[in-house]
């Protein structure tokens, strides 16, 4: 069975020795907190990878703070902790999925179709009875192809055109007062692309972190779709992270294909010549 989007603990731990599992956590303002979270205990078997550093490439100061690794670069890393053709991977955070879905999107853009992220994250993992631990991880061998990418991506002229175009539907995953533009910790400049519609991640979550079912997350986004194809949907946010949260749970609803723009918000306010919209409305 190919796990290709979301997995429960109990299915993971049925399963576990046949996985390469990988803890994701990670905080936008202390770099050191997730191998620090790491350190004090992780899933089994998990290896560790860095949001800044292994899951992102050079920056320019123009390309976003997370821009995309290369993608043979991204292939040796993951084959590095044993990921290979066929071979589940899964991915975990402590935030709802909002990180472990960076490394969800990515091997699908390597063409790896094995890849899911553990519904609930460590806090359903500890939840239902399983152990953590503190010992580091074993990799083994791996054989990873690149092949044709599973998901789609623009960059910031493809975003530009669809400024303004009813057909297209910029989707922003940030929380709403980073949307409106009342508060920005981490990038320059506050607000958001205009035209675009707040879809803030957490929308996408039952109360205790764990995703709402598939058939809630359909109605919902078919709303937000308002008959447009999921192809017409860009995803952003603050730099392609968290973004692949609201494409993984479209993904779970049915509907697939739609976009990611890597650079997001942090790429496109580097420009300034690019425009800014502020408030609730696009």
């Amino acid at each position: 069975m190919i796990w290709s989007t979301i997995v429960t603990a109990d299915e993971l731990a049925a399963r576990l020795d046949e996985c390469v599992v990988v803890d994701c956590r990670h905080d936008l303002t202390d770099p050191d907190a997730g191998p620090a979270a790491y350190s004090v205990g992780h899933l089994p078997g998990a290896f560790f990878l860095h949001q800044d550093f292994d899951l992102a490439g050079p920056k320019t100061g123009r390309n976003g703070r997370h821009p995309l690794p290369g993608r043979e670069a991204l292939r040796r890393l993951l084959e590095s902790i044993g990921c290979s053709d066929g071979r589940q991977l899964v991915a975990y955070d402590d935030s709802g999925g909002a990180y472990a879905v960076r490394l969800w999107w990515l091997a699908r853009w390597l063409g790896h179709p094995e890849a899911a992220v553990l519904d609930g994250g460590i806090q359903a993992w500890r939840k239902a009875g399983y152990p953590v631990s503190r010992e580091p991880a074993v990799p083994r061998p791996g054989a990873l192809s690149l092949r044709e990418p599973l998901v789609g991506e623009v960059d910031t002229e493809a975003v530009l055109a669809a400024m303004g175009r009813g057909d297209r539907l910029l989707l922003d995953a940030r929380t709403p007062e980073r949307f409106r533009g009342e508060v920005e910790p981490v990038d320059p400049v506050a607000g958001h692309i205009p035209g675009a519609v707040n879809r803030p991640l957490q929308r996408n979550l039952r109360p205790d972190g764990r995703f709402k079912p598939a058939e809630v997350l359909r109605e919902e986004y078919l709303a937000l779709l308002a008959g447009r194809a999921p192809a017409a949907v860009i995803h952003h946010c603050g730099s392609g992270v968290t973004a692949c949260h609201n494409l993984l749970a479209m993904e779970m609803a049915g509907l697939a294909g739609s976009l990611l723009y890597p650079g997001s918000w942090s790429e496109w306010c580097a420009d300034p010549a690019r425009p800014v919209a502020r408030g609730d409305a696009g």
